[in-house]
């Protein structure tokens, strides 16, 4: 193994990678991802101890986004920042601007509780349903 953490060949697990290159906050986070379906490996679905390899293209939803990366370094480690987006070419379309982005239900102060008609509305809103 290289400097940083830098790995010549072989595989790293998708997970630990996902972290590595700073697409997810944490290990664990990313770990959930996988277990949950939001990772994808040339198209498949994978679990966390999935091994990937440069030229791996690999999706994840995280925070309401889809990343599309193509991997072409290998990292165990965690890295900075412009170390880590040496690590993948990105492929991701764009961030919606935030004023495209709908608000999510705001209730007034005092409104009490939401009722269950009013609960299923916000989770329209949210796109949850």
């Amino acid at each position: 193994m290289a400097v940083n953490g830098d790995e010549t060949g072989g595989t790293v697990r998708v997970d630990a990678w996902i972290w590595a290159v700073r697409l997810t906050k944490t290990r664990s986070l990313a770990a959930t991802a996988c277990k949950g379906g939001h990772v994808r490996v040339n198209g498949t679905r994978v679990k966390p101890a999935h091994p990937v390899k440069p030229g791996d293209e690999i999706r994840l939803r995280h925070a309401g986004r889809e990343r599309i990366v193509v991997v072409k370094r290998l990292v165990r480690k965690r890295v900075g920042a412009p170390v880590a987006v040496q690590c993948y070419e990105d492929h991701s379309p764009p961030p919606p601007p935030r004023e495209a982005v709908a608000p999510a239900g705001v209730r007034d102060r005092g409104a009490g509780r939401p009722t269950k008609r009013d609960r299923r509305e916000l989770e329209r809103l949210r796109g949850l349903r």
